[in-house]
């Protein structure tokens, strides 16, 4: 097939581009290199992808809706992953202009040009943070998702809504990935686990929000990029079983699925960090501090839809995931 990939040089798109392109497909990448944290990392992600036969790279953001659409056109996408958005809970409290221009302006492009463009699928990333104030677990997507408590938290709610009205009016298949703490080797610097890792191995403190005491559902990378797979050739029709007198939240009578992707096995964050330090051979200095503003206290994903109608399975424990990381950790910065 002909897949475009937006953040294709991010943690995720660029570890999915590489699967697809190692069963045969064509993958168009899509992605503006921002500094939002360190491009060098982004470009050496992009380095792994660019000699392979099949990819191909185009640098712009979402919301220069001219060159998305001289993408779309030039490559003729048979689906899309738009995994493409300005990250992060926090930053979103400094900078929520970022989060408006790239994830409701840039959005709005991407679905007009799979409008246009006769794609048959758009698979989408959501949050686990959509479920903000929700303290119900495990998380499932037949909950309200109301609250949020970040502004980030409320772009993605909002994708979602966009995507149900172009389903709904335009019978563009969609489906949205609500993510679950995605963790591994090449990921974000701006993660825990990333963060942990520098900060231990340099001998310096590292800041513990919530005491510790909060849990995430903890989501190895190969996992999520399997899960995405799965979707993506799942093209989502009508729910027959929908019921618009009993409205199911994670369907519709258009083509349209949301779904959890997310390891069903939270962690404490306190045992996330015994990980880290058994991984590294060394303990951490911690400095205790109360809950981030927007920060949630705990994420379980109930994935019991994705696995009915995919076969997802996750199957990498935090401690293999963990231990993958800092030894590519280790090897990328030679310390």
């Amino acid at each position: 097939m002909r897949v475009l990939v937006t953040g294709a040089a991010g943690f995720i798109g660029s570890a999915l581009s590489a699967r697809l392109l190692a069963r045969g497909d064509q993958v168009l990448g899509f992605d503006n290199l921002n500094d939002y944290y360190d491009p060098s990392l982004k470009q050496a992600r992009l380095a792994r992808l660019s000699p392979q036969p099949g990819f191909t790279f185009v640098k712009a953001s979402l919301e220069d809706r001219s060159a998305l659409q001289g993408a779309f056109s030039g490559f003729k996408p048979q689906r899309v992953v738009n995994l493409a958005a300005q990250a992060g809970v926090r930053y979103s409290l400094e900078n929520p202009h970022a989060y408006i221009d790239s994830n409701i302006v840039g959005f709005t492009n991407i679905l007009e040009a799979c409008r246009h463009g006769g794609v048959e699928h758009l698979v989408y990333a959501s949050s686990s943070s959509v479920y903000g104030a929700n303290r119900k677990l495990p998380f499932s997507v037949q909950d309200p998702v109301d609250h949020p408590v970040s502004l980030y938290a409320a772009t993605k709610k909002a994708n979602e809504l966009m995507a149900h009205i172009y389903s709904h009016l335009f019978a563009l298949p969609t489906t949205g990935l609500r993510f679950f703490t995605v963790y591994g080797p090449w990921g974000r610097p701006d993660m825990a686990l990333f963060l942990f890792t520098r900060k231990i191995l340099a001998g310096e403190p590292i800041e513990v929000f919530n005491h510790g005491k909060h849990t995430r559902d903890f989501t190895y990378v190969d996992d999520i990029v399997e899960g995405v797979i799965r979707t993506l050739d799942r093209v989502p029709g009508p729910d027959p079983r929908f019921d618009a007198l009993k409205p199911n939240a994670a369907s519709s009578s258009a083509p349209y699925r949301v779904y959890n992707i997310g390891n069903h096995q939270p962690v404490e964050l306190s045992r996330y960090i015994e990980v880290i330090e058994s991984c590294v051979g060394r303990k951490a200095e911690k400095i205790l501090l109360p809950l981030q503003p927007g920060d949630v206290p705990d994420t379980c994903a109930d994935v019991e839809e994705l696995a009915r109608d995919t076969g997802y399975a996750p199957a990498t424990s935090v401690e293999q995931g963990v231990a993958r990381f800092v030894d590519w950790y280790r090897d990328y910065y030679r310390v």
